[in-house]
């Protein structure tokens, strides 16, 4: 297999985890899939939250209020260059609050990769609400 595939392949695993610790609402495998000076950059958080344990304290606090999270991706290109990537994945997601309430969000990540001791993790994702109901 060639490196170009196997990265891709590892790209698309790093997403599924991500997914996966999302659905079960899994702080430690979903920080987990973050590089350790990672940027986590959201609406209204001016230049995004930096560092592995800042991003998964302020993730805890948004999935608190939640009591069940859909989170569906839909990987878009990668764009591969050495240990580092740029890809862009749009979401879905359903979102139960805990005090009642529903809502239906889809959004887009513009990501950074990057391998860290081999393994690729977020270095950065920049996300953008498309649609809030």
């Amino acid at each position: 297999m060639s490196n170009e595939v196997a990265d891709r392949l590892a790209i698309a695993e790093l997403i599924a985890t991500y997914n996966d610790a999302v659905m079960r609402l899994d702080a430690e495998a979903w920080g987990g899939t973050w590089a350790e000076d990672g940027i986590w950059s959201l609406p209204g958080m001016g230049d995004g939250i930096a560092g592995r344990e800042a991003i998964v304290a302020t993730w805890k606090m948004a999935m608190d209020q939640f009591e069940f999270v859909g989170f569906f991706a839909s990987p878009g290109p990668v764009h591969i260059d050495g240990d580092t990537a740029r890809g862009t994945l749009y979401q879905q997601e359903l979102l139960v609050q805990k005090e009642g309430g529903e809502r239906q969000v889809i959004g887009r990540y513009s990501d950074e990769y990057a391998k860290v001791d081999g393994q690729w993790r977020f270095k950065k994702r920049v996300y953008e609400v498309l649609r809030d109901s």
